[in-house]
């Protein structure tokens, strides 16, 4: 039988998100692809420091050791093969090298992660692999790639690099904050509010409160995160949390549409302009998605953060 990926949570990752190569990826710029391979060679045997998204990875992963069982009895004998239920794939999707790419699964395989898989395309868009992965969440440094997945239909976003490393505080509990508008729900309020100002928004949500909003980019993986939840599963548990710039009367509609898709968040912050950074810091997520990089630029001394390059406050860029 052929291996499939279905019914698992699915997350493609780049090195570089997933590691710190800022050092070898500042000698690629200064010399060319050539000596970057050479570098990571001569490194090989040294693991490279965990990324911006190594805690996000390292604790969906562990739903796969703490799943429930999966027990076949052998045909030819009343012994049993006990294992894990696959739960969580993990996916190296990378514009490195496959020389390089040597050096990103000896350091996976360093601090335990279980990870098999992994496309390196040394230098070309990687995007395209996301299609037959199926995948539901796609974290690169690559911001055309990340344009790329979205125009795609795939949740993406492009991590910053030099956000804060995650708390250490929950090793049992995923924690992941989305901002609303453009990221869990389309970016239709967000036009209001570009085209009228705060008071034309708010009216038009009050008007509307109880019209769920139109899906958008990352609903499809806030419903993956709710199904592995509500899988049973010993010792890990998934926390998530919307944190918007929405203030009443503007917080209905939001909850009311989480409500119409049957998705149920832990946290809401309605902050109503206030700055999320140290919102965020207190709520210490594994992960932070917002689609206005002034939001990432506040959250990521103190989170890990990542861009959604979707919706009104991005446009396609030209040339």
């Amino acid at each position: 039988m052929p291996t499939s990926l279905d019914g698992q949570l699915v997350v493609a990752i780049s090195s570089r998100a997933l590691f710190d190569f800022e050092e070898e990826n500042q000698h690629f710029e200064a010399t060319n692809d050539r000596a970057y391979m050479r570098l990571q060679l001569d490194r090989l045997d040294h693991a490279a420091k965990p990324g911006v998204a190594f805690s996000l990875v390292n604790k969906l992963l562990a739903f796969n050791a703490t799943g429930p069982l999966d027990v076949r009895a052998l045909p030819s004998s009343s012994e049993a093969i006990v294992a894990p239920v696959q739960r969580v794939e993990v996916v190296i999707l990378s514009r490195n090298d496959p020389v390089s790419g040597m050096r990103v699964f000896r350091s996976a395989q360093h601090y335990g992660l279980p990870i098999q898989r992994g496309v390196f395309t040394r230098g070309e868009s990687p995007w395209r692999y996301l299609r037959p992965l199926n995948a539901h969440l796609f974290l690169s440094t690559n911001e055309a790639d990340v344009r790329s997945a979205l125009g795609a239909g795939v949740p993406a976003a492009r991590v910053y690099p030099n956000s804060a490393r995650a708390s250490s505080a929950h090793p049992h509990e995923v924690r992941i904050a989305f901002d609303g508008d453009a990221v869990l729900f389309s970016d239709e309020a967000e036009q209001v509010f570009q085209r009228g100002g705060l008071d034309a928004f708010q009216a038009h949500e009050r008007d509307h409160s109880a019209t769920p909003l139109a899906a958008g980019p990352f609903k499809p993986l806030l419903l993956a995160l709710q199904s592995l939840q509500r899988q049973p599963a010993q010792g890990m548990r998934i926390r998530t949390a919307l944190v918007t710039a929405r203030s009443a009367p503007a917080h209905e509609r939001a909850i009311r549409t989480l409500m119409d898709w049957d998705i149920e968040v832990d946290e809401a912050m309605f902050l109503g302009g206030l700055p999320k950074g140290e919102f965020l810091r207190e709520f210490e997520p594994d992960f932070f998605f917002d689609d206005q990089t002034g939001h990432i630029e506040n959250a990521a001394p103190h989170v890990p953060a990542g861009h959604v390059a979707a919706g009104i406050s991005n446009p396609l860029r030209s040339g």
